[in-house]
């Protein structure tokens, strides 16, 4: 009979890992389940301890169940870390050598964000680092990553990520018609949602693409833009079917984009004298061990910031209230800089979302929260610029990066 208590007792411990990492990562309509049955295991585990074992041995049970909550805990999360990507990529029609109808593709690939939660983005960056060897988070940890994803999701409501990127494309393909370009067809796409950037490929080349132009819309060379070439280089389409594909690069170094910040900033300052306004670029970031891979990524978000505070100071802002500051990873965070601002006199904040192309969870509650922890006056105005959206400034400037490919 005793050892069926510590039967009982590993399958309960290991029973109750498994439940709680679900509970952490499962959709907000499954949480309460999740959370029931975790509570009811973790009582009965209680219960089992009390009564089935005494002074040493319950010591010994409880650090069984300590070990075999782990074993479960780790084993869901690698189960949840190898769930197949589930977005559809449609089948390819097209047959070898067709050259298609004479028409040129945009397909214009970006970050992307699922409207509701659902972790299958990060999952996949996960299984990448893993297998770059780049450390990233604990496998332990995983699951309270999860968790703190989907409480941002439940903060903000929803991410507006792909809503905004469907009217910039609508924008863009209505500048090149406003242009007398009726024949360029443009296609959206998705490092995390759907569709991804294989999809709209394959889609272009269906429909008869004669020429593809992949538009990055990141702000730098990243792993994120590799993994979107990569998805596309994978259909071996100059191979296959003899017609280019172009890639026009992210836009770290377009003046244009630059310009956004000057012309949405003075739009926004109202009646407060430049030399009284603060305004603070906040940039993402990236563990130091990831410059070590991808060090464009950092180098590039720095120098384009960098340009814009310039010009911002060129257009009559004092340089000590512009500065930088980063989200996660890297110091400063944007409250020291904003208690900065305030101890210079500044009368009005402005931020940005400066690496975000749109409107995402980062801009609509991460990094508003981290400006609100600074210690300013009740009443303060505070203004977040958000993100590049669907502003004419930015549509002009993915234009001007695609332009050149056109000919």
């Amino acid at each position: 009979m005793k050892y069926l208590w510590w039967l009982v007792v590993a399958l309960l411990a290991g029973l109750l890992g498994v439940l709680f990492v679900q509970y952490l990562s499962v959709h907000p309509l499954q949480m309460s389940f999740y959370l029931f049955a975790t509570c009811v295991v973790l009582f009965i585990l209680i219960v089992v301890l009390k009564i089935g074992f005494q002074r040493t041995s319950r010591l010994i049970a409880i650090l069984l169940s300590l070990g075999m909550f782990i074993v479960g805990h780790l084993s869901m999360t690698k189960i949840i870390l190898t769930r197949d990507d589930p977005r559809h990529v449609p089948e390819l029609t097209r047959a070898p050598g067709d050259p298609g109808l004479g028409h040129t593709a945009v397909v214009y690939m970006t970050h992307g964000e699922p409207e509701t939660y659902n972790p299958i983005g990060w999952i996949n960056q996960f299984n990448e680092f893993d297998e770059q060897g780049i450390a990233f988070i604990p496998m332990l940890a995983r699951p309270f990553f999860f968790n703190a994803l989907r409480n941002s999701y439940l903060e903000v409501g929803k991410s507006d990520h792909h809503f905004m990127h469907q009217q910039m494309i609508n924008s863009l393909e209505a500048t090149y018609r406003a242009e007398g370009d009726t024949t360029t067809k443009f296609y959206l796409s998705f490092l995390d949602d759907n569709p991804r950037p294989d999809a709209a490929a394959i889609q272009a080349l269906n429909e008869g693409a004669s020429k593809i132009i992949v538009s990055e819309v990141f702000l730098t060379i990243s792993n994120h833009t590799a993994e979107g070439e990569h998805q596309i280089q994978e259909l071996n389409i100059e191979e296959t079917y003899g017609i280019p594909v172009e890639y026009t690069g992210p836009l770290y170094d377009s003046e244009t984009l630059m310009s956004m910040f000057v012309e949405r900033a003075n739009a926004n300052i109202g009646d407060v004298d430049k030399s009284k306004v603060g305004i603070l670029l906040v940039g993402h970031g990236q563990p130091d061990e990831w410059d070590a891979e991808w060090p464009t990524e950092t180098e590039q978000e720095i120098g384009f910031r960098n340009e814009v505070l310039a010009m911002l100071a060129a257009d009559g802002y004092r340089p000590e209230n512009l500065s930088l500051a980063w989200m996660s990873f890297k110091q400063p965070k944007p409250a020291e800089k904003v208690e900065q601002f305030l101890e210079n006199g500044i009368e009005k904040l402005l931020f940005f979302s400066a690496a975000m192309s749109a409107d995402a969870i980062h801009s609509q509650y991460d990094i508003p929260e981290l400006v609100y922890e600074a210690d300013y006056p009740d009443g303060f105005p505070v203004i977040n610029l958000g993100a590049w959206n669907d502003d004419p400034i930015v549509i002009q400037a993915i234009k001007e990066k695609i332009d050149p490919f056109m000919e």
